[in-house]
């Protein structure tokens, strides 16, 4: 039989997976912010990713490498903290004890807040990527993204839901940064420290750049 893996390579490997998953969110709440630049521009973009590195890729295949890479790493975060929680929950044993530091409310519930997003992305694929009825709307159309996101974010519920959902990411990203940086070697007190304020910073930027946009097409600033 073969040995486990070590736990300090579990975490390393969900570190790694961390910090792709928040420089994707990163640069996919950038291109969104172009909404506010109007229709032409923000198809414009949608068919810039399809046709990137051509003719070097073919039409869609930077595209799906990054999707490739997406859920590789998703399968493997996803197995790390399962690993990770199994293990901890046989060394508390039986009878754990309680008289412990309390650990922050993003750190206990960094499953839960998990399991949220999770459900958000599938949510947002099959609304927005896959037109799939009855989760998009009912004037989903094949080719016109701008139009599909705002038709979408009209409806009240899926707004709040899209803005509950990034308030969940701001507490996953915020410690789950703050985690990898730790886990990858910042371990002394000044670096601790500039982990906690970048994870932070970039987990609000992250959240109100992402929660201005359903905002905006409830008010009627985008439509």
């Amino acid at each position: 039989m073969r040995p486990p893996i070590s736990s300090f390579w579990v975490k390393v490997t969900m570190a790694v997976t961390g910090i792709i998953f928040a420089a994707y969110v990163l640069v996919h709440m950038i291109g969104n912010l172009k909404v506010f630049t109007g229709a032409g521009h923000f198809d414009a973009y949608a068919r810039w990713l399809r046709a990137v590195f051509e003719p070097l890729f073919p039409h869609e295949g930077a595209l799906w490498l990054v999707r490739a890479v997406l859920i590789v790493s998703l399968v493997l975060h996803v197995a790390g903290a399962l690993v990770l929680g199994a293990r901890a929950r046989r060394a508390r044993g039986r009878f754990p004890r309680r008289a412990l530091p309390l650990r922050s409310f993003a750190a206990r519930t960094m499953l839960a807040t998990g399991i949220g997003l999770l459900g958000f992305v599938v949510f947002h694929v099959l609304d927005l990527t896959l037109g799939v009825q009855p989760v998009a709307s009912a004037i989903f159309q094949a080719g016109t993204p701008y139009a599909n996101l705002v038709a979408s974010l009209e409806r009240p519920g899926v707004a709040a839901f899209y803005m509950i959902a990034m308030l969940l990411l701001a507490m996953h990203l915020g410690h789950g940064l703050w985690t990898a940086a730790h886990d990858l070697g910042a371990t002394g007190p000044r670096l601790r420290r500039l982990a906690l304020g970048a994870s932070g910073a970039l987990a609000l930027a992250i959240t109100l750049g992402n929660v201005g946009i359903p905002i905006a097409v409830l008010l009627g600033l985008v439509r």
